[in-house]
């Protein structure tokens, strides 16, 4: 036996004492795993390659997606040594995969046991009756990221389709009668919430049993919610007759009076909820989930409010993947994300344009982030994709729905039809209609790149998504407002959110004018100033129209875009306001941050525009502050005027001495003094 196998027998082992009071083990099953890069036996002609031991997660894409559109697109494999002791005869045993790109064909024993098609949501598989038990088992998983007409996304446009098994992998062991694990990879157990106030709230849950005995048994199934504090707030037990055919559904509600209101960043109080099966006095299964207890409302004209109050909807955008890592990120590297993104003071996060991991969902509940999830139903169609699409969809809710963060459910982002009758308008219409029999409670939304309210495939879900990339992709910078106006007052009735907005910045590239020539769909001129310039003006406007009930910038970091070569850099989308490696913050981002974030802060614009040719130079400084001075050399201090609003402070006709100038902006509030100082060379 060698020493990979030894040890998953020893994790096992481990595992499994006390296996009868808790009845579930969920064991990860991340080490021991070999890769090699095509298919399990090269073909004729072709080079065959070693197997390597990898790390999971892992992807093959970590450094060529990102360096241009010749990325390695096709099959990759994973193998491993896995022996189940004899004393698991009995048990059920399952795997269940948290991400794979993007269609995974898992093998036991070289049988097959199922295909997966889908880069982004968690699939789980029953391999009971295929291992050996007290004997060493081959599983092997195949992966395929190259871009497919049924499966979604259908190419590599918008973003790169990593390949490999690059999130975790966990074993799965339960008794014979479970909470089921292969719904779609879901919890087993579904909580809807009605009836939300301070007050009282009523929680339902479904679960769904499965009972693998040869005859009907009695259980009791309960389900308890308790407080942070371990409390019992709530419990209902119900008696049930499970069948060994089909699926056992149990229903039960509960209600808890006075609750303690989920309520975002300022207070993010979860619950959580467990469900139990109990025979004999003993729990053979148990399934425990968060429980926000939270109401959401979105109401045209006036934004989004939380639990009846307003919620002020300071949105950023965010892929799922690092410089050097590819989508293959660690929980520390999401979190990382997280904590940026609260450091701008963001409080809703559009996760695009897929499923991203359940961890990540996971810490948004803890942490208080107003969430929207989607699918990849993104850019471009085949008219293949609508069973692709129904089955992502479905994926994604009943895995996620149980997350009290988030508020919506995204169908698809800048995808069109000529007609309402079209493949897109139509398939839109029934994954609304799915999203809404899935799950009636929450909201759905739907994107357009188009600024008109009124086109063919718009309209279909509760909310209605545009992306606007004025200054950019169309028009002037300027030219929002007008947009924003116009809609206001032809559709004062409809939801709408301002999706996406922004524009490239290169942090290696400046200029002294923001009135430059530049071609944003294959120039290479994409100045960091162009876009803090592009920010300030619209932010502004935004901030000032309630109309929009939610605007998400895009993006809060750089990312891959293999098959383009804009702005200096190639494969590369820098229209994030922090850099693909996580090391730099761009000017934009400080913008946001004196918008948005209390926390008081002084910061200087253009600091990396340090070699400064013209003697007369205006200098911006962002900041929340009451009183904003500015010092150069030492010299006497000035004050300077609002720009776009009062986070905006502009000092004109700055003079500049010949060799390094030192520049130094002080702000004050109550007493508190905040300086930032650059240096700049003229």
């Amino acid at each position: 036996m060698n020493k990979c196998t030894l040890l998953s027998c020893l994790v096992v082992l481990l595992f499994l004492q006390g296996y009868s009071q808790e009845g579930r083990k969920v064991i990860p099953f991340n080490n021991g795993w070999t890769f090699r890069k095509g298919p399990m036996v090269a073909e004729p002609g072709q080079t065959d390659t070693s197997w390597n031991k990898v790390a999971i997660p892992h992807t093959w894409n970590s450094k060529d997606m990102q360096e241009g559109k010749n990325f390695y697109a096709g099959d990759g494999c994973y193998k491993k040594l896995f022996t189940p002791g004899p004393e698991l005869k009995g048990k059920r045993l399952f795997l269940r995969f948290d991400g794979v790109g993007s269609v995974a064909g898992l093998y036991v024993n070289n049988r097959f046991i199922g295909e997966h098609k889908g880069s982004y949501a968690a699939f789980c598989f029953e391999i009971t009756h295929s291992v050996k038990y007290g004997e060493e088992n081959t599983i092997v998983l195949k992966a395929n990221n190259k871009a497919r007409e049924d499966v979604l996304p259908i190419n590599n446009f918008l973003f790169g389709i990593f390949g490999g098994m690059y999130r975790p992998v966990n074993l799965l062991i339960t008794n014979d009668i479970n909470i089921t694990t292969t719904d779609y990879a879901s919890a087993g157990i579904a909580i809807s919430q009605r009836n939300v106030s301070d007050k009282k709230a009523g929680i339902s849950v479904t679960a769904k049993i499965e009972n693998k005995q040869a005859h009907l048994t009695n259980v009791q199934v309960q389900t308890e919610i308790k407080d942070r504090q371990g409390k019992r707030v709530a419990v209902v037990v119900k008696t049930a007759e499970l069948s060994p055919q089909g699926i056992n559904i149990i229903r039960q509600d509960l209600d808890v009076t006075r609750p303690h209101l989920w309520n975002g960043l300022k207070d993010p109080y979860l619950y959580s909820l467990t469900t139990s099966i109990i025979a004999n006095g003993h729990t053979i299964d148990a399934v425990t989930q968060p429980l926000g207890i939270r109401r959401f409302e979105v109401i045209a004209g006036k934004g989004v409010f939380l639990n009846r109050h307003p919620y002020t909807m300071h949105g950023v955008t965010r892929h799922q993947e690092w410089q050097d890592c590819g989508n293959a990120l660690s929980n520390e590297q999401h979190k990382a994300d997280l904590d940026l993104i609260r450091e701008i003071g963001a409080t809703t996060i559009r996760f695009a344009h897929y499923q991203q991991s359940e961890y990540l969902y996971s810490q948004c509940d803890s942490m208080g982030f107003v969430i929207w999830a989607e699918i990849p139903f993104v850019n471009n169609f085949s008219g293949k994709e609508s069973e692709n699409a129904r089955q992502q969809l479905t994926e994604l809710i009943r895995q996620n729905r149980n997350h009290p963060s988030i508020y919506v459910w995204g169908m698809h982002n800048e995808v069109y039809s000529k007609t309402p009758d079209e493949h897109v308008a139509v398939l839109t219409r029934q994954l609304n209609d799915l999203a809404k029999t899935e799950d009636p409670d929450r909201y759905t939304v739907a994107v357009s790149g188009y600024g008109e309210m009124n086109r063919p495939a718009n309209l279909a879900a509760d909310i209605q998504g545009m992306n606007r990339y004025y200054g950019w992709y169309e028009g002037k910078t300027g030219d929002i407002e007008q947009w924003i106006t116009g809609l206001e007052q032809q559709y004062p009735d409809y939801k709408l959110m301002l999706t996406e907005y922004g524009a490239d910045g290169n942090i290696n590239q400046h200029t002294d004018s923001i009135s430059v020539d530049f071609d944003p769909v294959s120039g290479q001129f994409f100045p960091e100033t162009y876009q803090t310039a592009t920010h300030v003006k619209q932010w502004s406007v935004i901030e000032k129209h309630p109309y929009i009930t939610a605007s998400y910038l895009w993006n809060m970091f750089e990312f891959a875009v293999p098959m383009w070569n804009r702005g200096g850099v190639n494969a590369r989308n820098l229209k994030g306001l922090i850099t693909y490696d996580r090391k730099q913050k761009k000017d934009a981002f400080y913008w946001y941050k004196a918008n948005w974030n209390p926390e008081p802060m002084v910061y200087i614009t253009e600091r990396r525009n340090n070699i400064r040719k013209p003697g007369t130079v205006k200098v911006e400084v962002f900041s929340n502050m009451e009183h904003i001075t500015l010092r150069v050399n030492n010299g006497q201090t000035v004050t300077g005027h609002y720009g776009a609003n009062q986070k905006d402070h502009i000092f004109d006709n700055i003079t500049l001495n010949t060799g390094v100038n030192t520049i130094t902006a002080t702000g004050t509030r109550n007493g508190k003094v905040v300086t930032d100082t650059i240096t700049w060379t003229h």
